[in-house]
């Protein structure tokens, strides 16, 4: 699992039309919003999380991923009964966090895609923890043995998914 440094002249970095970039992050808000309420295991996942980190490492622009995690962010707080912008403040993080390293790292293989994902997994976790139970008070538990096999899980569908979200690339 090497992971490779590439120059600034290496980094090759990619767009997604306009109905990539709205469909994909709004299939994943919706599917994360109503999915578990039928399949309770799947509350485990996190998907627009997940098309956050993609978007990030993909477009390579730390501008472009934290205005991609805060608005795939609070749209997911729109349809949560939890303030609005607990996951904004989250994933505006992790897009941010995925894009400044994308720049720096090959992202490209299944490997570093895994570390990634698992990295900024946590980050969100730890993110979203401090300030929703942190600043906004919410009764909220903390689980090393829980987040740690959500992030596992998490990476390991990540890697499926970009591979499969890897066909909507297109190249700048």
């Amino acid at each position: 699992m090497p992971i490779t440094y590439t120059s600034n002249e290496q980094v090759e970095v990619y767009r997604f039309s306009i109905p990539v970039t709205i469909l994909v992050p709004l299939a994943a808000v919706f599917l994360q919003a109503f999915v578990p309420l039928r399949l309770h295991f799947f509350a485990l996942f996190d998907l627009p999380l997940l098309v956050v980190i993609f978007f990030a490492v993909a477009r390579r622009s730390p501008v472009a991923g934290l205005l991609t995690g805060a608005a795939i962010g609070l749209l997911q707080d729109a349809l949560t009964p939890h303030p609005i912008g607990l996951y904004g403040i989250a994933k505006t993080v992790a897009g941010y966090g995925a894009s400044s390293l994308g720049v720096k790292i090959d992202v490209e293989n299944a490997a570093t895609r895994f570390l990634v994902t698992l990295f900024f997994y946590g980050v969100h976790e730890v993110v979203y923890f401090t300030v929703a139970h942190g600043l906004v008070g919410l009764p909220l538990e903390w689980s090393w043995a829980h987040e740690l096999g959500a992030a596992l899980a998490n990476a390991a569908v990540a890697v499926a998914l970009f591979a499969a979200m890897d066909r909507l690339k297109q190249r700048t």
